[in-house]
């Protein structure tokens, strides 16, 4: 089965067919940043780098865009509330969202332009839609410039939804609008906007629309025609909606198709920037493996909203340690190996529309066959079902046996050092029950738990691992 995927434009599943043979490009929203991300938005850049690994799997050249959205009200504000310029806000929080990116194990983008970058492409746009009808300067003398909504008619086709049932826009006041629903383009410099936040364009000095950005990204990066444009739910209005409005307006042909990831809800509402500390990122991997945090992520269908509880955190770090465990106890029989082939199964439920709890139930199908296996000891059917579980795993961004997790350096390095220090206990403990002196082997072990280590008794022999990574 070729690769599907659903469409929120025409709302059905049905097969990708990339503009170019062999090649997808995809353009997703990246952060406004404001502020550090949580992990409410990083779980749109978990589903899209699972979505570019799979399609890379499966043979596709990918170019992936993601936006930086550096210039915004939201950003001016903090800067004035903390006394720094804004840019200073914006790059300290676009740094923290590349950490963010690293430590989930995500591949960055193939080009992250800023909004900052593209102000004449943005210009040229907005002369080209006045040009055609569907765009004007603000009759108040304020250098806004503002897209009429009422001058294309498709606008709503993605979201659903007519004009006459629309709120205002609240992107700015509606005294130079000719209908409240009008949606800024551009935004002309008020009193007290610092002199850096502006660039003079024909209609006055002022900074971009938040709109207008991503669709000059877009086309500057991607064409005027491009595979897949993406990002959380809640962007689809107005967000999606303008960029596909004015795109489409200004002669682009703009998105194929349009994927949206929901939400990662707190107590049964969107989680905001307003959810303090505890939820970013930075934070929650101080309390959770990143691995483990990357899996709950990414273990439901990304159509699928997310109650997050520490609960349900936990629960996932639990079912991903049990895949790893597997991992871990088939590499030391046989070796890592090398990445193997996914069985039909994994193949056939993330070509269903990117199914990764179906994806998951095959990963779990396989690893029971593993384990069946474990007890023989080195074998070639374990060889390969271990290759097949990496594959997969690896897929997802969750091999614990590939560079991203499993680092070298001073990891490695303290790793053989326990290891020797655990080894000598445990031969300490057999030479004692081989005497029969059972306290002796026991106090041992005692003394291992007490430092956090589990001892399995195997055919093989006892085995060792810290409490929580198996």
């Amino acid at each position: 089965m070729a690769f599907q995927l659903y469409d929120t434009a025409s709302r059905q599943i049905s097969e990708l067919v990339p503009v170019h043979p062999g090649r997808v490009s995809i353009y997703h929203c990246g952060l406004t940043v404001q502020g550090p991300p949580h992990i409410g938005h990083i779980r749109k850049e978990v589903v899209f780098d699972v979505l570019r690994r799979w399609l890379e799997r499966t043979g596709f050249d990918v170019t992936i865009v993601a936006n930086v959205t550096d210039i915004d009200d939201k950003i001016l504000a903090k800067g004035l509330e903390q006394g720094r310029p804004w840019f200073a806000v914006a790059y300290e929080n676009e740094r923290a969202l590349h950490a963010a990116y690293e430590v989930l194990g995500c591949v960055p983008p193939t080009y992250e332009p800023r909004a900052t970058g593209v102000v004449p492409e943005m210009i040229e746009m907005m002369q080209t839609l006045i040009e055609r009808g569907h765009a004007y300067a603000a009759s108040d003398g304020s250098g806004d410039v503002y897209f009429d909504v009422r001058s294309w008619p498709e606008y709503g086709v993605l979201s659903n939804q007519k004009i006459d049932d629309m709120q205002a826009a609240e992107d700015a006041p509606p005294e130079g609008k000719r209908d409240a629903r009008d949606f800024a383009l551009w935004k002309g410099s008020k009193p007290g906007d610092p002199a850096s936040a502006s660039w003079p364009t024909p209609w006055g000095r002022g900074r971009p629309g938040w709109h207008l950005e991503c669709s000059a990204m877009a086309s500057k990066f991607l064409g005027d025609e491009f595979d897949i444009h993406g990002g959380g739910l809640d962007l689809r209005f107005p967000h999606h909606e303008n960029e596909l409005a004015q795109s489409r307006a200004g002669g682009q042909k703009f998105a194929r198709v349009w994927m949206h990831n929901a939400m990662l809800n707190l107590a049964g509402s969107k989680m905001s920037k307003s959810v303090g500390n505890t939820l970013l990122v930075s934070e929650v991997v101080k309390r959770v493996r990143p691995i483990d945090l990357r899996y709950y992520l990414a273990a439901s269908h990304y159509r699928s909203i997310v109650e997050f509880s520490e609960e349900s955190l936990a629960e996932a770090a639990t079912a991903f340690q049990r895949i790893e465990g597997f991992v871990r106890r088939a590499a030391e029989l046989v070796g890592p190996g090398e990445l193997g082939i996914p069985c039909a199964d994994f193949v056939a439920a993330m070509d269903d529309d990117l199914s990764v709890p179906a994806a998951l139930a095959a990963v779990q199908a396989v690893l029971s066959e593993g384990n069946k296996l474990l007890s023989e000891g080195d074998s070639a059917a374990l060889r390969g079902v271990l290759a097949s579980v990496r594959a997969m795993l690896d897929v997802l961004g969750l091999d614990p046996l590939s560079p991203t997790w499993d680092r070298g350096g001073d990891d490695a390095a303290y790793a053989q050092v326990i290891d020797s220090l655990v080894g000598g206990l445990l031969e300490q403990r057999q030479e004692a029950r081989a005497s029969k002196d059972f306290a002796a082997a026991d106090r041992v072990r005692d003394q291992l738990t007490a430092a956090g280590i589990e001892i399995e008794d195997t055919p093989q022999g006892a085995r060792w691992s810290v409490k929580g990574d198996n």
